[in-house]
């Protein structure tokens, strides 16, 4: 089964699709956009200006899977809705862990 997360040298890189201004703070589950590609979904009620739907995204990651923010990092689309986010630690342990918050959400 594909997933939104590659495991690295450094950590876990997930692929997050963000909503700004998305009413609450919130991880939305898995999709798969028109490409194929699989994404989590992530909410936020910041707006996209001066980086603060970054800012709370990294916030909303590092509270639900209680790491901290400090271990979190944007890799690419600083400014796009479709982001990488490198999660610094033992990928397989993240790995188990964010698998394990998702299936909470279904």
């Amino acid at each position: 089964m594909a997933s939104p997360w590659t495991i690295s040298s450094q950590g876990l890189l997930v692929t997050i699709r963000l909503t700004p201004k998305g009413g609450r703070d919130a991880l939305d589950g898995l999709e798969t956009l028109s490409d194929g590609t699989l994404v989590l979904k992530a909410r936020v009620r910041s707006v996209p200006e001066d980086g603060a739907a970054n800012k709370a995204l990294l916030k909303l990651l590092a509270t639900t899977l209680s790491v901290p923010v400090s271990s979190l990092s944007i890799q690419s689309g600083h400014t796009s809705r479709l982001k990488r986010i490198l999660i610094e630690g033992d990928g397989i342990a993240l790995s188990d862990l964010i698998q394990s918050v998702i299936l909470r959400l279904q």
